[in-house]
Parts: structure tokens; sequence; C-alpha cells
């Protein structure tokens, strides 16, 4: 996935009962803060049981991906392709369409 987020937004995937944390080709992260799920959950402070949870309420037990903005504890259900996720990050305010396609 060639995704660049802030941070503080982790990329999540649900399919079969199990969240996969997913890490972009690209990440902003001038800090240079590891981008491991356990150093977000510690600096963010929520348990991995709390992040399960608020994944599942935003999704509603669909498979998918779910966008998780751990500094300001919400989650937000994308769809159940990459494409979605991106089409999310913009509604968000983050990221743009790449003026280079569809030329």
């Amino acid at each position: 996935m060639d995704i660049c987020i802030p941070g503080y937004l982790r990329i999540f995937h649900h399919k079969q009962g199990h969240w996969q944390h997913i890490i972009g080709d690209s990440f902003y992260n001038p800090e240079g803060e590891p981008p491991d799920l356990e150093f977000a959950t510690r600096k963010y402070d929520i348990s991995r049981e709390d992040l399960a949870i608020e994944l599942f309420r935003a999704s509603d037990g669909r498979a998918g991906y779910c966008i998780g903005d751990l500094k300001q504890k919400r989650f937000y259900y994308c769809g159940v392709d990459v494409e979605s996720v991106h089409d999310k990050l913009r509604s968000l305010g983050i990221g743009r369409e790449d003026p280079m396609e569809g030329s």
C-alpha cells in the first residue's frame, strides 16, 4: 500500500475475524519514531484490547480497511479496497489526487 500518513494515523485490515496493522510504503515520520504498532499504542495510551474494540465498532464487524486516529481516539471504516482508504483520507483532509494520474 503506497500511502503517506502522519504517525498518529494507522491503517488496519479486518479479515476473517482478525485485524492486521498495515504499514504503508511511505510513512511521514519527522521524529524518527518506529512505525510498529506497539510503540504507537504506548505513545497514545491505548491498549490493544481497546484498539480492537474501537475498530470493531467503526466497522460494525465488516471485513475491510479502517483508519485509526490514535491521537484523538477516532476510528473510521473505509471499505473493502485500498482506494477506499485513499478516499477516506482525502475526506479527512489528508492527501490529494495525483495530478500525474489520468493524463
